[in-house]
């Protein structure tokens, strides 16, 4: 299928994307909001719930910005890589459950946390965070196993 086309056609199967979608298909969280389809042999995650999703991206950016020095990232609205996403995403969960001292990297029940324990996303402790997030490495392949 053409990139173009399967762009088009996710834009309309899924109005709401997840903003922790890479999280999410990685197996590095879980969401009790999110709801997983199918698209062209492909998966994408939905979320179900509106104001989630604002409060998801709202923490997500505050990843973005508090580590932009730390992963040497670009500019605000300048695409980050793959690999750079997935650090965000997936080290920033791991640090704000740690942080949270919470029982499931479930993203809902850790934004609501984080809300309910702190006055604001921004009185976090984002030192803790921002190194789980330096920190995390994607997973490696296992080497191929030579024949004998």
């Amino acid at each position: 299928m053409d990139e173009l086309a399967y762009q088009a056609s996710r834009q309309g199967a899924n109005p709401s994307p997840c903003v922790f979608e890479k999280a999410l298909l990685a197996s590095c969280a879980q969401c009790s909001l999110s709801k997983r389809l199918s698209l062209a042999e492909r998966e994408v995650v939905a979320c179900t719930f509106e104001v989630a999703r604002i409060n998801c991206g709202t923490l997500e950016s505050l990843f973005r910005e508090r580590a932009t020095f730390a992963l040497r990232l670009p500019r605000p609205g300048i695409p980050i890589v793959h690999v750079k996403a997935m650090q965000l995403q997936c080290g920033g969960l791991r640090g704000l459950q740690a942080a949270l001292a919470a029982p499931a990297l479930d993203v809902h029940d850790l934004v609501q946390r984080a809300q309910a324990n702190q006055s604001s996303l921004l009185d976090l402790p984002w030192q803790d965070i921002v190194n789980s997030i330096a920190a995390w490495k994607l997973r490696r392949r296992a080497a191929p196993k030579t024949p004998s």
